[in-house]
């Protein structure tokens, strides 16, 4: 990415530390990256950046996605990494956070490029894989082909079947039903709670929804489903506006059609920087990182921010938007259901035991309720003096470090 993210979650951190009083040692320890993988995958002629990145794992194995991108960034991947250590965390779940990314363009690669590129990946990291050691899943153009790919090649690599050493699998391969819209699915939940929290009227509700991939477009159907008024969307090429609601099965229908939401033409083209700006209620931010920042943050007109990708606000356009009382539901929380979606798949896998489907649904509102509630009661504890991502960043780090201190860490 151009822009560097891990110094602003520095200054995250560094924030932290003054409310929490934490020691110089304890700061350290959070910010201390496990382990540094790079490679370089060859391709015929073309070499291809990667890495494989484990931040913390002191809660258990390291778990993240791998995402195919031509803006990936050793940066970018640190930064992701961080995120689901936090993440991990604060859902109460086993798991330290990790990466992966390889820098390259999956929209000009062909089925067989993008096979050879998932194994390759595979033959340089799989000494550092495992159900136990690092688990990886689907992130921004991965798919579960491509995992399936993976396990495959590793399972060739180790000699034996160990399907819990990835997730985002085809059912086929001992994935989960509920992974394919997983991350839609805890976002749905926490734009609900967000809903009643803060008591707004559904029946006058307008949403923009930045990101119409895999979870942008399942969270918009799951909203539309429940009567919702979705007023914009855009995809990496383009927007669409329309003030009296989309219909959104009709614009995934052009978007398959024609590669782009925007030959739908019930609504007025927009950009993704204008889609932003709209006067809507809730803003859906379920693109890519630092989508808003202090450049654009005071033009946000949105009263409610509900952060479906990764890192898609910077952190000097956090503070503007505190400041303009915009409430920030962050993506830790807010994009869990897939890792928490990850870890029923992970713990079948690992068990052997195949859990009922509404069961799994259920445990997942669980867990979304139970983090939820604890971010919204320490937040109201500091007198909404904090935003709800600070809130939710002290519960995390807290397990954190008071592992640490189990094992003897911070001794």
């Amino acid at each position: 990415m151009k822009n560097k993210i891990f110094p602003n979650i520095v200054k995250k951190l560094e924030e932290i530390k003054k409310i929490e009083k934490l020691t110089d040692k304890e700061f350290s320890l959070l910010l201390r990256v496990k382990k540094i993988n790079r490679a370089q995958l060859k391709i015929g002629n073309k070499k291809l950046l990667a890495w494989r990145i484990v931040f913390n794992d002191t809660l258990g194995p390291a778990k993240g996605g791998i995402r195919f991108h031509p803006d990936v960034s050793e940066d970018e991947v640190k930064s992701l990494s961080f995120w689901m250590t936090i993440k991990s965390s604060l859902v109460g779940l086993p798991y330290g956070g990790a990466k992966g990314g390889v820098k390259f363009d999956p929209k000009k690669s062909s089925p067989h490029e993008l096979e050879q590129i998932s194994r390759k990946f595979i033959d340089a990291f799989y000494k550092e894989l495992g159900q136990d050691k690092d688990i990886p899943a689907p992130d921004v153009y991965t798919n579960s082909q491509i995992m399936a790919w993976m396990l495959d090649e590793y399972e060739k690599k180790v000699g034996h079947h160990e399907p819990g050493m990835i997730t985002g699998k085809p059912l086929e391969l001992q994935g989960c039903s509920l992974r394919d819209n997983a991350t839609a699915k805890g976002g749905f939940i926490i734009t609900e709670k967000t809903i009643k929290k803060f008591k707004l009227n559904k029946k006058n509700i307008k949403i923009a929804i930045q990101g119409f991939g895999n979870a942008g477009f399942h969270l918009a159907q799951m909203l539309y489903q429940d009567k919702l008024k979705i007023v914009a969307v855009s995809d990496s090429k383009n927007g669409i506006y329309n003030k009296d609601g989309l219909n959104i099965n009709q614009v995934y229908k052009i978007k398959n059609e024609t590669g782009s939401v925007s030959d739908y033409k019930q609504a007025k083209q927009i950009s993704n920087s204008d889609l932003l700006e709209l006067p809507v209620d809730i803003l859906i931010l379920a693109a890519l990182e630092n989508q808003i920042t202090e450049d654009n943050a005071d033009k946000v007109r949105a009263k409610y921010i509900i952060e479906i990708a990764n890192g898609p606000i910077s952190y000097q356009a956090n503070k503007i938007l505190f400041n303009k009382n915009i409430i920030v539901v962050p993506d830790i929380l807010a994009n869990s259901g897939g890792v928490i979606v990850s870890y029923f798949e992970w713990a079948q896998n690992r068990t052997g035991d195949i859990l009922d489907e509404e069961y799994l649904k259920k445990l997942l509102q669980e867990k979304l309720d139970n983090s939820w509630q604890k971010m919204i009661e320490l937040y109201e504890k500091h007198n909404k003096k904090i935003d709800l991502r600070t809130a939710a960043y002290i519960i995390a780090i807290r397990r954190i470090l008071a592992a640490e201190k189990l094992r003897g860490n911070l001794n």
